[in-house]
């Protein structure tokens, strides 16, 4: 295909959102317009074309900040960066690159984490998106990030909440739908699953009358504590948890670098294929992001060393 017309394409919108179309079809939309406290993605769609995402809680509305797949954590110097009642937010300061591709689409943009109260940021955050096509009409989303304080260290303290979560569709929830979470030990349910370390995390169920869909939540090997705890629940979500144990330390001079893959599927959790897609993602070189060396372009994002 000519590179004018690649199968992978990154779509600015107004309203500071960005759509990832394969093939001419959105697969998913990056939300970071002030009127929220956060960034989001939404809708992340699956193989049918539903949204296997949702935006809230399906019956708690002091849950709105479950906003479909979002960067956040509890406490950052004792500060609330989860909720949505603290004034802290996390704004995008600027768009990096926006690369279109046959194989993926990759957006790179910059966030501050501010406290509400100092100008300056607590730390930034580099996010890198890609979603390229897998398996016909599945969808791979690749999200690496990588946080930076603006002092010479910064604690991101012991909590369930945060940093990566994702609120699944109504009809997914194993209590609100007909879904189940499995994960890559073959445990199953909320019970089982809650607090324990597992390579992948899958949260599937039905999104038509007679169609089964999911998203498959993969944590890189070469992330700090792999494999992660998991913050997992009935109702309807399920979030990787760096800071589950203990609290970690970040250093200007050695920032935090994570990588996570989300998998929306056809039909429910399969530990084959999610084996194969934990293989195919351990082995891909993480991003980078350069000074660009060719016209019209401040940046370039391509795949480097391993992280």
């Amino acid at each position: 295909m000519p590179a004018t017309f690649p199968r992978c394409v990154i779509v600015p919108l107004p309203d500071d959102q960005v759509s990832f179309t394969i093939d001419g079809v959105e697969r998913l939309r990056w939300h970071a317009a002030t009127n929220a406290p956060r960034p989001f993605f939404y809708p992340f769609l699956g193989p049918s074309g539903q949204a296997l995402t949702r935006m809230g809680h399906p019956g708690a509305p002091n849950h709105d900040h479950h906003r479909s797949i979002w960067f956040a954590h509890h406490k950052v110097l004792g500060i609330d960066f989860w909720g949505d009642t603290s004034p802290a937010r996390i704004r995008q300061l600027e768009w990096l690159a926006y690369h279109d591709g046959d194989a993926e689409a990759v957006m790179g943009v910059k966030l501050g984490w501010f406290d509400g109260h100092d100008p300056k940021p607590l730390m930034t955050q580099e996010v890198i998106a890609a979603a390229r096509p897998f398996d016909v009409d599945d969808t791979l989303l690749e999200i690496q990030t990588t946080l930076t304080p603006t002092a010479d260290m910064l604690e991101l303290e012991k909590t369930n909440f945060g940093l990566l979560a994702v609120r699944v569709a109504k009809s997914l929830s194993a209590h609100f739908g007909g879904g189940q979470i499995v994960d890559s030990e073959g445990r199953v349910g909320e019970p089982a699953i809650f607090g324990q370390r597992a390579a992948w995390m899958d949260y599937s169920g039905p999104v038509e009358p007679d169609a089964e869909e999911g998203i498959t939540f993969h944590d890189h090997p070469d992330n700090p504590g792999h494999p992660t705890h998991w913050h997992v629940r009935e109702d309807g979500w399920m979030g990787a948890s760096l800071c589950f144990a203990e609290g970690r330390v970040i250093t200007k001079s050695m920032p935090l670098r994570l990588r996570y893959l989300l998998h929306a599927h056809r039909d429910g959790a399969d530990a084959v294929r999610a084996k194969r897609v934990q293989k195919i993602f351990a082995e891909l070189p993480a991003f980078t992001v350069t000074k660009a060396k060719v016209k019209h372009e401040t940046w370039t994002i391509a795949r480097g060393e391993r992280a």
